[in-house]
């Protein structure tokens, strides 16, 4: 697994990790659910975090000049599918009424999940050093 320390995970990646599987097992979760309807979009997208995470972690030398563009592809990824919802999700204030059942209190909980999920992808690619500055402007 590629992390900052050495190949060593830390707990900002372990956090990623967590935060990534817990989205995509509910959303593969629910597509499944209501598969004959629409769901298999939710089990693409469950599918896709899990892939875009194995690129970003797994030890391959194949995948290591790619790992800043995969993490803004994750982070991209998952604002599209938390924008996505507000426009069309359950339980979203711009989709209709909001009626407080369990799905739309596991939409909320995903949404917190996501956007977590945002703001640690983004922190671990701050403290990346940029490889395309030139030589001795890293800070």
């Amino acid at each position: 697994m590629a992390s900052t320390r050495g190949g060593v995970p830390g707990s900002l990646q372990w956090s990623i990790i967590a935060l990534t599987v817990v989205t995509a097992v509910i959303h593969i979760w629910l597509g499944v659910g209501f598969i004959a309807t629409g769901g298999l979009i939710f089990v693409l997208n469950g599918i896709g975090y899990l892939v875009l995470l194995a690129m970003l972690y797994l030890d391959l030398a194949m995948l290591a000049p790619y790992r800043t563009i995969v993490r803004w592809l994750l982070i991209a990824y998952t604002a599209v599918t938390v924008i996505g919802w507000v426009f069309i999700g359950t339980g979203s204030p711009l989709a209709g009424p909001v009626a407080m059942g369990s799905e739309t209190i596991v939409a909320y909980l995903t949404k917190i999940v996501e956007v977590v999920l945002i703001v640690l992808l983004w922190l671990e690619g701050s403290g990346q050093p940029n490889r395309n500055a030139p030589p001795g402007a890293q800070g």
